[in-house]
């Protein structure tokens, strides 16, 4: 867990961000970081990327195991 950054929280009630404390307290993190504009800050990987991440890099084909030959007895 990080440490809370008190110094841009000053910031945001002296930029004009005016709540109430128990409107602040019931903030999720994700709401407060937007509101402090910090909404470019990295993202959980989602579906979409890790679908997109998938096709630009996909698995190498792994070399065929003994096992998975077949053998014919003629």
């Amino acid at each position: 867990m990080s440490a809370l950054d008190w110094p841009a929280l000053m910031r945001a009630g002296i930029a004009g961000l005016k709540l109430l404390p128990r409107d602040f307290w019931q903030l999720t993190p994700a709401e407060l970081r937007l509101m402090l504009g910090d909404a470019a800050a990295p993202q959980p990987l989602g579906r979409d990327r890790l679908a997109a991440l998938m096709r630009n890099f996909p698995d190498a084909a792994s070399p065929a195991s003994p096992q998975d030959k077949e053998t014919t007895d003629d």
